[in-house]
């Protein structure tokens, strides 16, 4: 019934970390993450992330945005940069320089930036990037 041939199962470490800054909470400073980020609070800074980074409807960010991928209700003034997809939900307003892989904007969102985007339009205008210019979304 017993034995002492116990056969060991590794232990696998999970790296699903979840960052959450909070309504009501003020950060200012400069912040770098491996995983996934939600910010319904404010962040004046510089943030990096190599997660999915969801700012909620109370959330705003002042400052620089380096990550992969980014879904926005809320507000975001400052540079962005995304190697992935930009996603804007109505409520969303964003300001600034915006340099992505992608773009999706739901109607009623402002997206009031300077936009370059990234791979997609090298290939029709012979390797040199298309600027975008666009106001509040109909």
């Amino acid at each position: 019934m017993f034995s002492d041939n116990k056969k060991t199962k590794p232990m696998t470490e999970t790296k699903s970390s979840q960052n959450v800054i909070a309504q009501g909470t003020k950060i200012v400073g400069d912040f770098t993450s491996e995983g996934d980020f939600r910010v319904d609070g404010t962040i004046e800074g510089n943030i990096k992330t190599r997660g999915k980074l969801v700012v909620g409807k109370d959330g705003f960010i002042k400052g620089t945005l380096k990550g992969t991928d980014a879904y926005f209700d809320g507000k975001f003034s400052g540079k962005l940069e995304l190697s992935g997809t930009l996603t804007l939900k109505s409520s969303a307003v964003v300001e600034g320089e915006v340099v992505v892989g992608k773009l999706s904007v739901e109607p009623g969102a402002t997206f009031n930036v300077t936009c370059v985007m990234k791979d997609s339009v090298k290939s029709i205008n012979h390797g040199e990037p298309k600027k975008l210019q666009t106001g509040k979304a109909n």
